[in-house]
């Protein structure tokens, strides 16, 4: 009785809000019913490995996108709960560049819904900041997620796993080859936590997906350090590799 008292209460002073736009919502933690018609969740078919929605057969076990096929991932299998646009594309900046680290649960719950299938000793690593970025933004989202996702998943989480050995610049409106490049031999596996890699699955989380180049510098790094298999994990694809 007490609880639910102080529960009412709590709601009357703070009120639910929708993820998307902070309108007022009926349910805590979700969407209000426009950013719900504006939220893209993906569903098959799309790429077994990168997640870009693809025409064709549902019922097909795997579908692999041109660039899938033609260059390889570096991973084995990948994940995203949102296309990156619309709702998807407003929660994503939020989280990152808003500071809604609020946001980082709700968000996990639908990357944990989608990820692939893991054994129980899988590794849950997140793509890192470089130390100067880390201090300017003081959180890093993609640890939020992967940190959310672990408990939800009910799997070891490793925060600092990998680390980036310097800092890269921005990589909006770059081309996939640029991207690639600028992200060779930045990111390696932390030498303090290298032998928790070694000989197991790793599942690696992001928040956005573009051309794959963060992830695939990732997933390279994991082999190294020893990794049986790679898959990653994402809040939002864009619809198209840039």
């Amino acid at each position: 009785m007490l609880r639910a008292g102080l529960q009412t209460a709590i709601r009357a002073i703070y009120p639910p809000e929708c993820l998307g736009c902070g309108a007022p919502s009926e349910t805590d933690k979700a969407l209000c019913g426009p950013c719900w018609r504006e939220c893209r969740f993906l569903s098959p078919p799309y790429c077994d490995r990168c997640s870009l929605p693809l025409p064709g057969d549902a019922s097909e076990s795997e579908l692999l996108c041109d660039i899938c096929l033609s260059a390889g991932r570096g991973w084995s299998r990948g994940r995203a709960a949102l296309l990156y646009d619309g709702t998807g594309r407003r929660i994503s900046l939020a989280l990152k560049h808003g500071d809604r680290q609020d946001l980082a649960g709700p968000a996990a719950k639908w990357m944990s819904a989608i990820a692939p299938e893991q054994d129980l000793n899988t590794l849950v690593l997140a793509v890192p900041l470089h130390w100067t970025r880390f201090v300017r933004r003081r959180f890093n989202q993609a640890a939020l997620l992967a940190g959310h996702v672990a408990r939800d998943l009910k799997l070891d989480y490793c925060p600092d796993g990998l680390i980036r050995t310097r800092a890269t610049p921005p990589l909006d409106r770059k081309s996939r080859e640029e991207r690639f490049d600028a992200l060779s031999q930045v990111i390696e596996p932390h030498p303090r936590h290298a032998s928790r890699i070694d000989g197991r699955d790793v599942l690696v989380v992001d928040d956005v997906m573009t051309s794959g180049a963060t992830l695939s510098a990732c997933a390279e790094a994991c082999v190294s350090a020893g990794a049986r298999n790679v898959d990653v994990l994402v809040l939002a694809r864009v619809a198209r590799d840039a």
